[in-house]
């Protein structure tokens, strides 16, 4: 494959791999261009992020907002022959193709031919990916048939608050789980507070796995080892993840903080449960039901593949 793709972002996992997941069906060993947002004079001393005597590119992919100025660079500089794509709805015009989550769609971008509604955010996953996990992830957690069910939390996001009321309402669905017979597999996040983790932490029992975040992170684990899921509804990308699985997703719900972010969340997941019937909410019990898992990096790839200059697509 001759196609050479970059892909610009900050170094935070949640953006880059985005971007990530996509380029690499266009080139297996992306050019990771990633950078950190410096201030003042700390900007004077950010090395270049790239040089005109690399490989041109013929795609690059970005994500967040302090990425633009710097595709922008990128594009000029090779007279904007590198097809520009944007994973996220950007403040500067310029992209040629630009994808917007469905609950950040907008009306004016109704009819543009350069615009892309896609379903949450895109990732690496797959269900053979899971499925190749599974069998060593079931004998460490479920080494006798347990029936498993992993359960995500965050943190505290502007949409929903982790109060003392959060921290209760995940611990009676714990044990309400734990009363239908079922293994937990506790994971927090990055963005999880230490009072979040330590209301978790005090579920642990013999039915309870909790992860400690001081071992390594077992989160590819919990996901192949469970047979169902249970998250709370501060996080986008963990059911767009777990979907993939094909396995049952649930939403937690948490305490609501008033306002617009609040109203995009709620979106999403009343896209999620009423408009797509991928997800459901949690009403106690995890009860299984059948879906077509969504493959959107895939989409996204080939959308992207049909819009690249027809001497790059030769090279796929």
């Amino acid at each position: 494959m001759n196609l050479t793709a970059w892909v610009v972002s900050e170094p935070k996992i949640g953006t880059l791999s985005q971007c990530v997941a996509v380029a690499r069906h266009f080139d297996q060993n992306p050019i990771e261009k990633t950078f950190i947002a410096g201030r003042g004079f700390r900007r004077i001393f950010d090395p270049p992020l790239f040089r005109r005597s690399e490989r041109e590119p013929s795609l690059i992919i970005s994500c967040g907002f302090r990425s633009e100025k710097r595709v922008m660079k990128m594009k000029a500089a090779y007279r904007g022959r590198p097809l520009t794509v944007h994973l996220q709805e950007p403040i500067l015009d310029g992209y040629g193709m630009v994808f917007v989550s469905r609950h950040d769609w907008k009306p004016e971008f109704d009819g543009r031919h350069d615009y892309f509604q896609m379903l949450g955010v895109p990732h690496r996953f797959t269900a053979e990916f899971w499925q190749e996990r599974r069998q060593a992830a079931r004998q460490a957690y479920a080494p006798d048939g347990e029936k498993v069910v992993a359960v995500f939390v965050g943190g505290s996001n502007g949409a929903y608050e982790y109060d003392a009321a959060s921290h209760a309402s995940i611990g009676a669905a714990v044990s309400e789980l734990v009363r239908h017979g079922w293994k937990v597999l506790i994971s927090v996040s990055r963005r999880s507070s230490d009072e979040t983790l330590q209301a978790v932490n005090r579920l642990r029992s013999k039915s309870v796995v909790v992860w400690d975040r001081v071992s390594p992170n077992p989160y590819l684990d919990f996901v192949s080892a469970a047979d169902a899921f249970l998250i709370a509804k501060d996080s986008i990308t963990m059911p767009c993840e777990a979907l993939s699985t094909g396995r049952p997703v649930f939403a937690l719900d948490l305490t609501p903080t008033p306002g617009e972010r609040l109203e995009k969340f709620e979106w999403y997941h009343r896209d999620l449960q009423e408009t797509l019937q991928l997800t459901r909410p949690f009403r106690g019990d995890v009860t299984p039901y059948e879906y077509t898992p969504p493959c959107e990096t895939e989409r996204i790839a080939g959308i992207v593949k049909a819009h690249l200059q027809p001497t790059h697509v030769e090279a796929l």
